[in-house]
């Protein structure tokens, strides 16, 4: 566990790592009159900043004066949100003062951390390695860290670079990587549908209701049948016939181009029936994400409800991962599930499998949008809202 207290003008901050987590929170103290030495320096040990092991931070309230801490925030994300919030996001080897070194970082630009959750595998990430003799064996890749934190950087003293500079000279510190968003700037998002509706009402309802934080420029499909949806929300609803007449390869050029030219950043496929291209998967690297309507890794490809239903599943599921070019293998963002039993039909499945579907592909959606996802190999990290 690592303690790190910084000084604020007009009172103290203490970040106390948490024994049941790894999520950083704040305990802000009441005001308190600092005695200078006479160096100028001041004797409050609250003035330092202090990082360490906290066999060590389990005395961490005797340095400043009982009865001061007046609240504690325990997780979340802060509810005096501002529009100059930015989230940085950092994965690497673990190692000591990763959280020290970004803490120290931002408040020392006049930045204010709002939030900031960290994880870090449990030691069982490995490469299979086949020897001579055919054997497999595992070969340890050691303990990874993972932090997302989101700061308030209104007051921040130094242009935008210099920060980014920093972050990136950190990150070659500790080997590791990072990506940034100031949240300044809203994403734009295309939808791919078919004919399935339940999905596309879904994302366009919430994104009405100002859940989803973007722009949604175009609905892509190779079908005319949800023209009506898109012209309720009125977002253009462009078609792309993809059949045995026409040239697929030529029709999803014709969208490559239609999306670089919107500035596309996020790419949904709301229950979009067509194999995307590699072309697609390598220009939107873990920015396509995908709704499958079972449990993965269970009945990847068409018809899992048909499948389910032969083999007797009593749950069933949906998940949302990023799409690769492996169908259906992608890193798996969201899923849940739902008891069914043999009195259900395929029909009923189905049914019922519509409601995961929608809320799964929308959580997995906004997590995308929100920065709180990190891809480690082919998993992905999510960190709560």
């Amino acid at each position: 566990m690592i303690v790190a207290g910084l000084r604020r003008q007009g009172s103290r901050s203490l970040y106390v790592q948490l024994p049941s987590s790894r999520s950083t929170s704040f305990v802000t103290p009441s005001p308190i009159r600092s005695n200078s030495s006479s160096s100028g320096r001041s004797s409050d040990p609250t003035d330092q900043v202090i990082t360490g092991s906290l066999s060590g931070a389990k005395h961490a309230s005797k340095l400043v004066p009982p009865g001061t801490f007046h609240s504690i925030t325990t997780g979340g994300t802060s509810p005096d949100k501002t529009k100059n919030e930015a989230r940085l996001l950092v994965s690497g080897p673990d190692a000591t003062g990763i959280v020290a070194s970004f803490s120290q970082l931002l408040y020392g630009h006049g930045c204010g951390i709002v939030d900031c959750t960290s994880e870090s595998s449990q030691g069982d990430d490995h490469d299979m390695v086949v020897v001579k003799d055919d054997s497999v064996r595992l070969r340890h890749r050691g303990r990874m860290f993972f932090q997302r934190i989101v700061f308030e950087y209104s007051n921040m003293s130094v242009e935008r670079s210099l920060v980014e500079g920093e972050i990136e000279a950190i990150c070659r510190k500790f080997g590791m990587e990072s990506h940034l968003s100031w949240g300044d700037k809203r994403r734009k998002m295309a939808i791919f549908v078919s004919k399935y509706d339940h999905c596309l009402w879904e994302l366009l309802l919430r994104h009405r209701a100002g859940e989803l934080s973007c722009d949604i420029p175009l609905i892509i499909s190779n079908h005319e049948n949800l023209r009506p949806v898109a012209e309720t929300f009125n977002i253009p609803y462009q078609v792309f016939p993809i059949t045995k007449e026409t040239n697929k390869l030529e029709q999803e050029q014709q969208q490559m181009e239609v999306l670089f030219q919107q500035n596309i950043d996020l790419l949904v496929l709301a229950r979009y029936m067509q194999v995307l291209p590699p072309t697609f998967c390598n220009s939107f690297h873990n920015r396509i994400i995908n709704i499958h309507h079972s449990f993965l890794p269970a009945f990847m490809g068409a018809m899992p409800y048909h499948r389910a239903h032969e083999r007797g599943v009593k749950l069933i599921g949906a998940t949302a991962h990023y799409a690769t070019m492996d169908l259906d293998q992608g890193p798996i963002i969201e899923q849940d599930i739902m008891r069914v039993s043999h009195r259900d039909d395929v029909k009923d499945l189905i049914r019922k499998g519509r409601t995961l579907e929608k809320n799964v592909f929308v959580s997995a959606v906004k997590a995308h949008l929100e920065d709180r996802i990190i891809v480690h190999r082919n998993k992905c990290i999510v960190f709560a809202e």
